[in-house]
């Protein structure tokens, strides 16, 4: 588990924070990512996360977090306000990092609502989660003084020792539905996922299998999917992993709220 120095604290506009949990944004959009691509979802989005990820889609909750700590009867509320949804992705920065999360997580499974987590697998909660969508970070997400967005550097040695934790990653495994969702950069990264499957398929009693794992093409805009997507296809299909789109990218480009 992460202690308190390993995350840094949103900035806040809440009277009371660290009440709650610190939100960045609920929204109403499709799931662009996942065995579950396309489905319309709410989307309650977290501020704050253990790692630094160089190309974070999310800045404002990682490098520079950003939100109002809300309790949890409103996120709740406002997650009902999207009558259309059944299905509700708790996503950050990263989720688990936050106690409170649990308890949410708890109220929306009393109300009925499929749950996604997405993580990137370093934290083990004990929550009713219908399915954990991991996204494990390999070493070419390592900030480094060459692609730190701020240019520091401060985060490399952090990131690279905590981006792995099997026995979070393996207890995440054998106790829900999941998904290992790879963001791949580019052909270098194979070797590591497959041998990183392959210590998660050791460490676990649960069988995980090829369409388990996925491969997804980093890009935070169109133009940027247009020079990866089709290697990362042509990568699934050569190592018999499954591609997943980023559905969201496709549409909406880089547009808030999608």
């Amino acid at each position: 588990m992460p202690v308190a120095s390993d995350i840094e604290e949103p900035t806040t506009n809440a009277d009371a924070a660290g009440e709650g949990l610190p939100i960045n944004e609920v929204f109403y959009s499709l799931q662009g990512e996942g065995t579950l691509a396309g489905v319309p979802s709410v989307f309650v989005r977290t501020s704050g996360c253990n790692l630094r990820c160089w190309f974070c889609d999310s800045y404002h909750t990682s490098w520079e977090p950003t939100g109002a700590w809300r309790d949890v009867d409103t996120i709740v509320e406002e997650v009902q306000s999207h009558e259309q949804a059944n299905h509700v992705v708790l996503t950050g920065g990263e989720p688990l990092i936050h106690e409170e999360s649990v308890e949410l997580l708890e109220r929306l499974d009393a109300e009925g609502y499929h749950t996604t987590v997405e993580t990137n697998g370093t934290i083990y909660r004990d929550a009713p989660i219908d399915l954990a969508s991991i996204s494990p970070k390999l070493a070419s997400s390592t900030p480094t003084p060459d692609r730190d967005p701020k240019g520091e550097g401060e985060w490399e040695e952090k990131h690279e020792q905590n981006r792995i934790d099997m026995d979070a990653l393996s207890k995440l495994v054998d106790t829900y539905e999941t998904q290992l969702k790879f963001v791949v950069t580019d052909e270098s990264d194979l070797p590591e996922i497959t041998d990183l499957v392959d210590r998660v398929r050791a460490a676990t009693a649960t069988t995980v299998a090829d369409d388990d794992v996925l491969l997804m093409p980093e890009g935070m805009t169109r133009e940027q999917l247009d020079g990866t997507r089709s290697q990362v296809a042509e990568l699934a299909m050569e190592y018999g992993y499954r591609y997943t789109p980023r559905l969201h990218v496709d549409l909406w480009n880089d547009a808030p709220g999608t």
